[in-house]
């Protein structure tokens, strides 16, 4: 097949290309690098049946010929970017997921959204099935990315409905793994950073919060699948075993052998509480399951993040003291730090 990946520079995106190229598909990968790094792509770079477009989806998608398969991943991603770009992750949720709609009818493509747990909200049911129509503040510091992604799910249905599109919604709970950037503003990424820095865990609110968290092998096998079905979702794909903020960052700190403390602060506004997928209709309807352990998994991304000693220090005075917001991220902005962490 001939698959378009939108922002398949960035940390999913570029797993997605190796796994499609590596089963011999053609892959054309289109990011603007607002988020994604040349460098997760480089190996690829001059491969037969491998093609990079510098673009802005929002903008356009200068792709030409057969498309058989669009997989839409294009947006940032993470608090500090979305809260850098938000009227950026506004425009690629709207118009860039309308351009890789009319990309798939204009072919008759197979047309995948990588959508989020986030339209969820901070959610008032758990575990968390499809059906559930979530608690998400609209006007909140979170709703920059929230929203962008419930009006793509939406107009993905609508063009479903519209015009027989097949289209199909994953939404993607917590991912970890090779290739995320230490100053991103997860808490995977920050935890790991500030034991390998020898800096205190941060930890906002009572780390009683939870997360489910899915390593990255095991979700791309998911995206995989769902471009090769003619399901239309929404199916959640993450890994059901929830565990506390606290219990990640005590197994960091065994795994990385690091002997920081743990500080806590208050918990950010609309910062969800607790997080699990329900994944029977991703079992039912994908034959897929996560299978890579959190110890296997938060391994291979120490290791990872123990390969690049000068990246994971650069990445200090982001992370100090937390996660920060977007705007506040000084390799980002060039402004001082100033800590509001999110446990994402």
């Amino acid at each position: 097949m001939r698959i378009v990946v939108t922002g398949g520079a960035g940390f999913l995106g570029s797993h997605l290309c190796d796994a499609l190229i590596q089963r011999e598909d053609s892959v054309i990968c289109v990011d603007n690098l607002s988020t994604g790094r040349l460098s997760n792509i480089e190996h690829l770079i001059g491969r037969p049946g491998f093609e990079f477009v510098n673009a802005d989806v929002s903008e356009k998608i200068p792709v030409t010929g057969q498309v058989d398969a669009v997989a839409h991943l294009a947006s940032p991603a993470s608090p500090p970017d979305y809260h850098r770009m938000p009227l950026e992750t506004l425009a690629v949720g709207s118009r860039g997921t309308e351009h890789a709609l009319a990309l798939a009818h204009r072919w008759e493509a197979r047309f995948v959204l990588a959508s989020t747990s986030e339209v969820y909200g901070d959610p008032q049911v758990h575990p968390q099935p499809e059906e559930y129509w979530g608690n998400v503040n609209p006007l909140g510091p979170r709703s920059i990315y929230d929203e962008a992604k419930r009006y793509a799910e939406a107009v993905t249905s609508a063009y479903r409905r519209t015009y027989d599109v097949d289209t199909g919604i994953l939404r993607i709970f917590n991912t970890y793994g090779p290739r995320m950037r230490p100053h991103d503003g997860r808490v995977v990424t920050s935890f790991i950073a500030q034991a390998l820095n020898g800096d205190p865990l941060t930890i906002y609110g009572d780390g009683t919060q939870t997360r489910s968290f899915c390593y990255v092998d095991d979700l791309i096998r998911g995206i995989v699948a769902m471009i090769d079905s003619t399901e239309s979702g929404p199916v959640n794909l993450g890994n059901p075993h929830e565990r506390t903020v606290t219990e990640l960052a005590e197994l960091v700190l065994r795994l990385t052998g690091a002997e920081s403390v743990v500080e806590y602060h208050p918990l950010p506004v609309d910062d969800p509480t607790r997080r699990q997928p329900v994944i029977t209709k991703a079992q039912r309807l994908l034959g897929w399951n996560p299978v890579v352990s959190a110890e296997d998994g938060l391994n291979r991304t120490v290791r990872y993040f123990r390969g690049r000693p000068e990246e994971v220090r650069a990445a200090r005075a982001a992370i100090v003291g937390g996660q920060l917001d977007g705007a506040d991220v000084p390799e980002l902005s060039g402004k001082p730090a100033v800590s509001a962490a999110r446990a994402a």
